[in-house]
């Protein structure tokens, strides 16, 4: 039986934190920002933590 890998594009979206949470982007932060808040810009800027119902998906997807 080979080894199970790790997606791709999933260790290059989420980090695990030292609690077991999943840490990931917000998105629409990239472009057309002009028409977008700065306090809306400045919060998106933030990590963000995946919701209690994807964690597990995301956790098989990087422990795999």
């Amino acid at each position: 039986m080979p080894k199970m890998k790790t997606k791709s594009s999933a260790k290059k979206r989420f980090a695990l934190t030292g609690t077991g949470k999943v840490k990931r982007k917000h998105a629409f932060a990239n472009h057309i920002l002009t028409k977008k808040e700065t306090k809306r810009k400045h919060n998106l800027a933030k990590m963000g933590l995946v919701c209690d119902a994807d964690t597990p998906r995301i956790k098989r997807m990087l422990l795999a």
